[in-house]
């Protein structure tokens, strides 16, 4: 990691094609650099690891939300699944929680 001018400069992998690291700068707030710089003393891992891992889990998971929210939104346009509306879908959890108890 580098800093230059209170920037922090992380290398991350870009994802283009083959695999290549490039330069990209990533502006933290102090306090969210400062706990970075002590969780990678704690580790003893790269800052720049760090937001690396932390960017690809976030972006995995952000996939995963994507797909889910499609598939979703097919299934309630192909009308193999029924919307519900907010108070409804409250109700019947609470009426599935009672349920369990009984």
């Amino acid at each position: 990691m580098i800093s230059w001018k209170g920037r922090v400069c992380l290398t991350l992998t870009a994802h283009r094609g083959p695999s290549k690291l490039v330069g990209m700068v990533v502006h933290l707030k102090p306090e969210t650099e400062s706990r970075l710089n002590e969780l990678a003393a704690a580790t003893g891992r790269a800052p720049d690891d760090l937001v690396e891992d932390a960017m690809a889990g976030y972006l995995a998971e952000l996939a995963q939300v994507r797909a889910t929210l499609d598939r979703r939104y097919d299934e309630i346009t192909s009308g193999q699944t029924r919307a519900v509306e907010g108070e409804e879908a409250f109700r019947l959890l609470r009426d599935k929680g009672q349920d369990r108890r009984r």
